[in-house]
């Protein structure tokens, strides 16, 4: 296998299943065949979500694995023998054999799922009569998105950041399912490139996704009209109207495709837009914060530790329960954070002494004098539980950080409510409140909160880099911000084949 990109790409899975969001390889059928009803592009779609959730990407590894391990978010000096060997990848030793595995499955699995959008892509256009209007603004609007929120993860991992050089090489843009090599394109073109994707989705969405109508609410599944305030008595609800429409925060919908533009464009440094990406989903008002009770339910099934209503997108991984079961929760194999650390990055002896996150997502464990916490944060009790188990994309939390960083030049003021609004909903208020200070200082406490937020998100790293941040380990030591940390090599046979540079 020569060129990752041009042979990773493999024929979309499909299978006839009563729930889009179980789909399984279980056979492969030809695209002409595939191609040729609307249910074939709805399954092509699945498809792709169903690859996107596998191990080497959402589904583990850029969710809660090695992306978290480099943010220093974890005790792993012991796991070099063990299910989770992270030691040489915590000191960023990038030709460790077991990180460049991951690596490596990481850069295949993106741009599989990149060419399968592009399969995808191309025959909507070529069969466009196959499809209603409103079928073909949904496919291929969510089919553009994906492509974009892959190829910006693949830029932010294994390129530089826009600050170290906007002219620099980058990454390869694919827009074609095709055999021939694509070349590898600058940070700034690529990050354009991303944004016309998300735009033109955008648009597509714009008039099509159900998410957006008035009557369509945000709430749990498990709950009833009859007992929960969230769910009207119409129905326009997730659980609502044709299976393929459901669950639309399990899809790239219209605000998750607002939320990836916000991100772009905040990659970009065009704030102004990436400003009105966020305050778009923000003042839709369709995702509630948590309610503390949820948040701190006594009864585990009824329990929210993932803060489920804010999640703008996620991806639907009920197959990685036992997997998350053996990553967080059994002991000093386990990854975890040691207690002074971890005391440390909540800032518990002061501003974090209330912090709801820090007392609902970790359990204190003491084993040989080690006083332990262990994330709980996907911690189920059973199949019953509130919501279902997934993997956090995109959060409520980050459009007000987006906000709060894009819009501090012309009203510093306004950046500190967006801020302080976040830390308020997680117990942080009153005294401990920052109305003032520079923008450096702004930043500085985005880092320290975006921090807390997205443990066992992978989203701390990219923020770090983006940034051009240093590192404060667990031990307290600090590691500069370069790109020998920042810039995840690419696979061998990608630079040799691809003449990557």
């Amino acid at each position: 296998m020569k060129k990752y990109i041009l042979f990773g790409i493999a024929m979309i899975a499909l299978t006839a299943c009563s729930d889009y969001l179980d789909v399984k390889p279980q056979s492969q059928i030809d695209k002409d065949i595939l191609f040729q009803t609307p249910e074939g592009f709805m399954e092509a779609l699945n498809g792709v979500y169903s690859r996107c959730a596998q191990a080497d990407l959402y589904g583990d590894e850029l969710t809660f694995g090695f992306l978290d391990v480099l943010a220093q978010n974890y005790s792993v000096q012991n796991l070099s023998v063990t299910k989770y060997p992270y030691a040489e990848t915590m000191k960023f030793n990038y030709k460790d054999r077991n990180f460049i595995t991951w690596k490596n499955n990481v850069w295949l699995g993106l741009y599989n799922a990149i060419g399968n959008c592009n399969l995808l892509i191309d025959n909507t256009d070529v069969q466009e009569h196959i499809l209603t209007d409103f079928e073909y603004k949904i496919v291929k609007g969510e089919a553009l998105a994906l492509r974009a929120y892959l190829h910006l993860d693949a830029l932010r991992m294994f390129a530089p950041s826009l600050i170290s050089g906007a002219g620099a090489p980058a990454i390869p843009y694919v827009t074609a399912f095709s055999n021939q090599v694509t070349r590898q394109i600058s940070i700034e073109a690529a990050l354009d490139s991303i944004i016309t994707d998300l735009e033109a989705a955008k648009k597509l969405l714009k008039n099509a996704d159900p998410i957006i109508a008035g009557t369509y609410k945000i709430g749990y599944p498990t709950d009833t009209d009859e007992d929960s305030d969230d769910l009207p008595d119409d129905g326009s609800n997730e659980l609502s109207g044709d299976l393929f429409l459901q669950n639309r925060r399990q899809r790239m919908n219209y605000y998750a495709v607002c939320g990836t533009l916000a991100r772009a464009y905040l990659c970009r440094g065009t704030l102004q837009s990436a400003l009105d990406n966020a305050r778009e989903v923000i003042n839709a008002n369709k995702f509630p914060w948590v309610k503390p009770d949820d948040f701190a339910e006594v009864d585990a099934e009824m329990k929210d530790r993932v803060m489920y209503p804010e999640l703008i997108f996620s991806w639907s991984i009920s197959s990685r329960q036992t997997d998350l079961h053996d990553r967080f929760e059994l002991g000093s194999t386990s990854l975890y954070v040691r207690e002074d650390p971890g005391n440390a990055i909540y800032e518990t002896a002061g501003v974090g002494g209330e912090d709801l996150r820090y007392k609902q997502w970790f359990k204190h464990t003491t084993a040989s004098s080690v006083t332990r916490l262990d994330l709980m944060k996907y911690h189920r009790e059973t199949n019953a539980n509130r919501h279902p188990l997934v993997a956090p994309a995109i959060r409520l939390s980050e459009m007000y950080y987006i906000a709060a960083e894009s819009i501090y030049l012309n009203d510093p003021n306004a950046a500190w409510e967006y801020f302080n609004e976040v830390r308020l909903h997680r117990g942080i208020g009153g005294p401990y409140a920052i109305t003032e200070g520079s923008k450096e200082k702004l930043l500085d406490e985005l880092v320290k909160e975006a921090r807390k937020e997205f443990y066992g998100e992978g989203q701390a790293f990219y923020m770090f880099k983006r940034l051009n941040r240093n590192i404060k380990a667990l031990d307290g030591s600090v590691i500069p911000a370069t790109n020998d940390i920042y810039v995840l090599p690419m696979p061998d046979a990608e630079v040799e084949f691809g003449q990557r540079g």
